[in-house]
């Protein structure tokens, strides 16, 4: 494998191009994230605002607390923008601490396309958004164990279909409400800002969230540079850039190339002449940035220039925005401090299962076992020891008790269709008899909603049904974490999984705590991955 400094010039005397994508990337589309024409695209086509800080902003987490602790402490946290954590009414519970007394933390890191300033304008390229509504255009969860022996990062594609709940703006009143249907998942940062990102998140995944981390255009670069430069691979000569302008300008060599500025900001947005030229594969190479960033930073712990040690903490503190448990360079220190516990090769990195739906995608049956394992904190890597389990509390009751079960409406849904299987026929109508059989009279069939779910799920729209959802669960010996609050339902839902194909006693399944294959995991310390050029974009 052949190593290439990073390029002065794109070759040939030609100057470097800038990181703008034509906007011409696809159809145009409405609110809701469909192509206007009605046309499904066979794989995601972009326009406009196109950008992903996920590997930079775990990297600029780690190193801002590095040193800059010590440099112009006041002037730094003035440096440093504040939100508010969560917009949402879904507050999800903390997790329980595990026999060690010790609890995970999840930190959201979202990625911003504001033109909000003229350094963010200039390289964000698509001048006539400048001052526009931002989009989330990169979302990633980092998940860091209890133990703090492992981190699982969770990589969600910008353009996934999911329904973004009610957000309230605490400082002024204002209510953004939940979207008309499902829309694109990026959308949700022009709710009031990353509390309603956080609170999709949240609604999404049931995963507690500690913090967020946003970062925009300006901060990729300043990290790119203030590190020296970042190695990645690929495994043909590339330049990003067709016939009619589309593309990033990522010129490199084949092999294995340092880089850094706009250069690094170039690679983490291209699209054009990877693999199937997809957001998906755009993630998989933000996940190469990711880890090769960490292991730099890991190998050249102490930079050697206090001036340049100053530069990157100016430049860093002020591409940020956080939430007030972050909002002074002690506090991001100490979150880098735990952050760096982790040895790259305990790092896992994963894109959410997905699959398309016309030029967009959804998460899968896949997604909700790889959130779950989030929730457990099982390390996605398969390395867990097996702990000794704290004994579990017993669950907080919900502030309305049950109604008595011949009161409980309770809606029964056939969600047994899988990949690879036909939904299970007379589920709805068995599991109501069963339920009227134990006096839950109000119990109901729904014979038309065709939905696929892996495991057995009751669903609640409101605090108020709470307590009628748990009793349903009880009676039928479904566990109580099955139970999940979901703007999804108008009333008590019933959703009779994969896992209850047959029968009316419910049993629930053995755990299955391996990652699913179609997250893609890479592991943080694979210094191999190289990424694939499309043959229309070598040179």
């Amino acid at each position: 494998m052949t190593q290439n400094a990073a390029p002065e010039t794109l070759g040939d005397g030609e100057p470097e191009e800038g990181p703008e994508e034509s906007p011409e990337e696809g159809p145009e589309e409405s609110p809701d994230g469909k192509p206007s024409d009605g046309a499904a695209a066979p794989r995601p086509r972009r326009v406009r605002r196109v950008l992903t800080w996920s590997a930079a902003t775990l990297a600029l987490l780690m190193v801002v607390g590095a040193g800059a602790g010590y440099l112009y402490y006041r002037q730094l946290n003035d440096n440093i923008k504040k939100d508010t954590l969560n917009l949402g009414d879904n507050k999800v519970a903390e997790p329980t601490p595990n026999a060690a007394g010790q609890t995970p933390l999840n930190i959201l890191l979202i990625g911003s396309d504001a033109r909000d300033s003229e350094e963010n304008q200039q390289l964000g390229g698509a001048r006539e958004t400048f001052g526009s509504t931002p989009l989330a255009d990169v979302q990633m969860l980092v998940h860091l164990s209890a133990d703090r022996s492992n981190m699982s990062v969770v990589s969600m594609p910008r353009d996934t279909l999911l329904e973004i709940p009610k957000c309230t703006d605490p400082e002024d009143g204002t209510v953004y409400p939940a979207s008309d249907g499902r829309t694109m998942t990026n959308q949700s940062l022009g709710h009031g800002g990353p509390g309603c990102t956080v609170a999709t998140w949240q609604e999404l995944t049931g995963i507690h969230i500690d913090h967020f981390v946003m970062v925009d255009f300006a901060g990729v670069v300043s990290m790119a540079d203030a590190v020296g430069g970042v190695p990645v691979c690929v495994d043909a000569n590339i330049h990003s850039r067709d016939s009619q302008g589309h593309g990033s300008g990522l010129k490199l060599e084949e092999g294995t190339n340092y880089i850094k500025g706009e250069q690094a900001l170039q690679w983490l947005r291209t699209r054009y002449g990877f693999e199937d030229g997809s957001d998906l594969a755009r993630a998989k190479a933000q996940h190469m940035y990711m880890n090769s960033l960490v292991r730099q930073l890991r190998e050249n712990a102490t930079l050697s220039s206090p001036n340049k040690l100053r530069r990157l903490a100016e430049k860093a503190t002020e591409a940020l925005t956080v939430d007030p448990g972050l909002d002074t360079v002690k506090k991001l220190y100490d979150l880098s401090t735990e952050l760096r516990k982790v040895a790259p090769e305990r790092v896992t990195m994963t894109t959410m299962p997905n699959r398309y739906v016309g030029a967009r995608v959804e998460p899968t049956e896949d997604a909700e076992k790889l959130f779950r394992l989030v929730r457990e904190d099982i390390a996605l890597d398969g390395k867990d020891a097996k702990p000794a389990k704290a004994e579990p509390e017993a669950p907080k009751g919900p502030a309305d008790p049950a109604a008595d079960d011949a009161d409980i409406a309770v809606q029964v849904v056939n969600g047994t269709r899988t990949d690879t299987l036909a939904a299970a026929v007379g589920r709805t109508g068995t599991v109501r008899d069963a339920l009227k059989e134990q006096g839950f009279t109000g119990a109901t069939a729904d014979t038309t909603s065709a939905v696929s779910a892996k495991r057995t799920v009751v669903r609640y729209p409101s605090a108020d049904l709470e307590g009628d959802a748990r009793r349903v669960a009880e009676a039928l010996g479904i566990p109580a974490d099955a139970v999940k609050r979901s703007t999804d339902v108008s009333g008590v839902t019933l959703v009779v999984g994969a896992d209850w194909r047959e029968g009316t006693a419910y049993e629930a399944p053995e755990d299955d705590n391996t990652t699913p294959e179609s997250a893609q995991a890479l592991n943080g310390a694979d210094d191999e991955a190289c990424m694939h050029v499309s043959p229309g974009f070598t040179w």
